[in-house]
């Protein structure tokens, strides 16, 4: 096997500082292949093409998990736009709207509504922002912080959630990667494992209940909601009719969204619960399971499209088929990971900077300066998806060869990853958030910050903290770390501003 020495990390290098400079995802990583495709057929153009289509995008395409991944994030895509078109989880967010009477229980209620809105990160804004807005307005309360609590229950959520399309995205490039490496091991058991480690979805998650338990703002979010005070009358309760809040047609009940979930998690149960008593759960049962479980949902969906919405089924494949296309770019930056990986597996780049890392750095460290390297590089793509690309394909092979702890790492690479993602300007769920808040994107970026800081803060102690005590029930420690610290920073810092 050749050594190509320092031309192994060009590859991803060049995915990196092309993905900071560009904040194209899809350029950085075809740039990278291609350098690496390049190196591999001794700098010839000609034979670099064809050997980066012939070599490796069409057998990533064609291998069967990785063909198996795209139907299942298609089939996920279109389930997802057809629950949004039906209203479905607009009506379940408008009843929740109507037990709102103070400001505290309009956030509350919105925090509520954002974490119940799991399965699509983009579309929470644009269903929990409009509703709120006029309840928002009514109570007094600033728009920087519905645009703050949205874009935290936003992606957040997601990445907790392993059977919608985070989950599936980020298992396939756990599985691509631990078989380049060489290690045998089911994806999604591994996501599991990984996923008590998650530390800044769960701070971020809870910090919001936590900062409206003190009653107080600080910085810039409470200079915004003063500035709110000072230029808005007050509205007459009266002149809100909640009840006409969604935004879809008022035609939508609760069963919109509720029989399509039902029939996911039941049908999801059954497939599952038949090979645990039998076989054993393999990750093609777990594909499989997934794939049939939105099949059987989004024909539920159509079924009360149909019913309630006079949708014929034509219209519900055709808005289905358009869901399936809001996903084919998440498809593609697939395929182009997949190839880089492949590529840095023959280049043996995961082991050249092994060797290079050595004893300078203990492995125990690994997380934590992962950490930081992912919120730097998603902060400045503004794409937790392509950080995660990128990342994954590096310091897992960098982890296992120097035996750091292979979990903590990949935690750190989504927590890294999710912080840069949400305090960036340029990410799209923090400019949705905007949108659906009718928020000045600026504004939402400044105020939102100060409070985004101290879940990553405490996240990146948390790593630093693991490094000596690895275990998954740290949590716990620094869930209260974190109450505390928020208390205390409001105590100091925090204004009641009257709504």
């Amino acid at each position: 096997m050749s050594d190509y020495g320092i031309l192994s990390i060009l590859p991803p290098a060049l995915s990196i500082v092309l993905a900071v400079l560009t904040r194209n995802i899809m350029l950085s990583l075809t740039a990278g292949a291609f350098s690496g495709a390049m190196i591999l057929a001794n700098f010839n153009p000609f034979f670099a093409i064809a050997e980066l289509v012939e070599k490796y995008i069409f057998i990533q395409i064609t291998s069967g998990s990785n063909a198996q991944i795209i139907v299942i994030m298609l089939a996920i895509g279109g389930f997802i736009h057809l629950l949004e078109k039906s209203g479905g989880a607009s009506a379940f967010s408008s009843v929740v709207a109507k037990f709102v009477s103070s400001p505290a229980r309009a956030q509350l209620a919105a925090w509520c509504a954002g974490v119940s809105v799991f399965f699509t990160d983009s579309g929470n804004a644009l269903i929990v922002g409009p509703l709120f807005r006029p309840i928002f307005k009514r109570l007094n309360i600033c728009r920087e912080k519905l645009a703050y609590i949205i874009d935290t229950t936003a992606s957040p959520v997601s990445i907790l959630v392993p059977f919608i399309s985070w989950g599936i995205y980020i298992m396939n490039l756990i599985e691509n990667t631990y078989d380049d490496v060489g290690i045998e091991a089911e994806p999604y058991q591994v996501l599991l494992s990984v996923w008590p480690y998650q530390f800044y979805a769960f701070l971020a998650l809870l910090s919001i209940p936590m900062f409206l338990s003190t009653g107080k703002d600080y910085g810039l979010m409470a200079r915004a909601q003063a500035n709110f005070n000072k230029e808005l009358k007050t509205t007459d309760l009266s002149e809100v009719d909640v009840s006409s809040l969604s935004v879809e047609d008022s035609k939508s009940t609760l069963s919109t969204v509720f029989l399509p979930l039902g029939v996911l998690f039941v049908t999801m149960a059954v497939y599952m619960g038949y090979f645990v008593v039998t076989e054993g759960v393999q990750s093609i049962h777990m594909r499989g399971g997934i794939l049939t479980a939105y099949i059987f949902a989004s024909i539920a969906c159509a079924y009360l499209m149909k019913k309630q919405r006079k949708y014929s089924y034509e219209q519900s494949f055709q808005e289905y088929v358009k869901g399936m296309q809001n996903l084919l770019f998440l498809c593609l930056i697939m395929v182009l990971a997949w190839s880089l990986s492949s590529i840095c597996k023959d280049l043996r780049t995961g082991y050249y900077l092994a060797a290079i890392i050595g004893d300078s750095i203990s492995p125990s460290f690994i997380p934590p300066i992962v950490f930081i390297l992912g919120a730097t590089m998603s902060f400045a793509t503004g794409s937790s998806y392509g950080t995660f690309a990128i990342l994954l394909i590096i310091v897992i092979p960098v982890a296992y060869t120097l035996n750091a702890p292979l979990e903590l790492t990949i935690a750190a690479v989504l927590s890294g990853g999710l912080f840069g993602d949400h305090t960036s300007p340029i990410s799209d769920t923090t400019v949705l958030a905007s949108m659906g808040a009718d928020c000045p994107h600026i504004d939402h970026v400044t105020t939102q910050f100060s409070y985004a800081i101290i879940p990553g803060g405490i996240t990146l102690l948390t790593f630093l903290i693991s490094a000596y005590y690895p275990s998954p029930y740290i949590i716990f420690a620094v869930i209260l770390i974190q109450l505390m610290t928020i208390k205390s920073i409001m105590s100091l810092f925090g204004k009641t501003i009257d709504n």
